[in-house]
């Protein structure tokens, strides 16, 4: 349970880094987002780059991977 709670609080801490890069880059212009999750063992993604897109669905199959691959080893 311990592990599980440094996992989360490490994703936390670059989601907050990778924030405040984005801020600090300076740069003006359209704004890419992103969004992905799982609905049962299907990922999914919600975008309006193609590119995004593409990273968010291999960023969650990656994860369900390691999820799976979590749950066989523990």
């Amino acid at each position: 349970m311990k592990d599980l709670f440094l996992v989360g609080f490490f994703f936390l801490i670059v989601g907050i880094i990778l924030i405040l890069f984005s801020l600090s880059s300076g740069s003006e212009g359209k704004i890419k987002f992103a969004f992905g999750g799982f609905i049962g063992p299907i990922p999914f993604g919600f975008a309006n780059s193609p590119t995004m897109l593409k990273i968010v669905i291999i960023i969650s199959i990656i994860a369900l991977i390691s999820f799976l691959l979590f749950l066989k080893f523990f």
